[in-house]
């Protein structure tokens, strides 16, 4: 009988018509696929699981990845193109950006040059080792703008402390919260894991997503098992996140 209940499954059983709306698959941009092939080799591991829907979301940072629309969808462009030679009609795919706050962000912000997630959604990202000196203002600047800014990955910055005041703090300010799929195993270290749990325990998660940059991360995520009962928690969240960006 103890077997029963404390049997696990798969979290990759819950994904069949996800929506991916945060990861690093489109090609030669970021520190995510390095070329088309592996793009599509990437993709392809995500059909096998039954997710066909994606929102690339490669990095804007300054000095280290400055993207911008150009570039962003001149390589959605080539991966297109790969998508149609070998007859993946199936697979529907957009891009926009997760922008770094950092000191060049809020020139983007105004001059219009930001990439949001179907037209409103705004995905942003810090340091993880310290929070942007720029922040309070910038997600200020982000909603004079009309965005609702998303969080991306909160369990995996170092300084917040799992039960910090300053969760709650952010979503008083508005911010919503994208939760990493990998962070509910072990991939980014427990203390992560702990708290995404937490989160997740708390209300406090809005979506999810795969944050997805190479093919370990995916057979990574592929191997996570998961509690029924933490099955049940996330389920509206993946319902949450298809319905809001397919």
């Amino acid at each position: 009988m103890f077997q029963i209940f404390s049997k696990k499954r798969f979290l990759t059983d819950l994904l069949e018509g996800f929506v991916d709306m945060h990861n690093h698959i489109l090609p030669g941009i970021d520190d995510g696929a390095k070329n088309v092939a592996e793009s599509i080799s990437i993709i392809k591991g995500f059909q096998e699981i039954g997710v066909q829907r994606f929102i690339a979301t490669p990095h804007i940072m300054h000095n280290y990845y400055p993207n911008d629309s150009e570039t962003i969808t001149s390589s959605l462009v080539d991966l297109k193109n790969e998508l149609l030679r070998q007859d993946m009609t199936n697979i529907a795919i957009t891009a926009a950006a997760e922008h770094m706050i950092d000191s060049n962000f809020e020139l983007i912000l105004e001059q219009d040059a930001t990439m949001p997630i179907k037209k409103n959604y705004l995905l942003i990202e810090m340091s993880y080792l310290q929070p942007s000196i720029n922040f309070d203002t910038a997600i200020q600047k982000i909603a004079t703008k009309r965005f609702f800014p998303i969080l991306a990955h909160p369990e995996r910055y170092v300084y917040l402390k799992a039960g910090s005041s300053k969760y709650k703090k952010y979503k008083k300010q508005g911010i919503l919260f994208q939760l990493n799929l990998l962070s509910l195993g072990e991939f980014y270290g427990k203390d992560v894991q702990k708290k995404a749990l937490k989160l997740i325990d708390e209300g406090l998660i809005d979506f999810l997503a795969s944050d997805i940059h190479t093919m370990t991360q995916l057979q990574n995520l592929r191997e996570i098992k998961i509690s029924n009962k933490l099955a049940e928690s996330l389920l509206p969240l993946i319902e949450k996140t298809i319905y809001n960006f397919y």
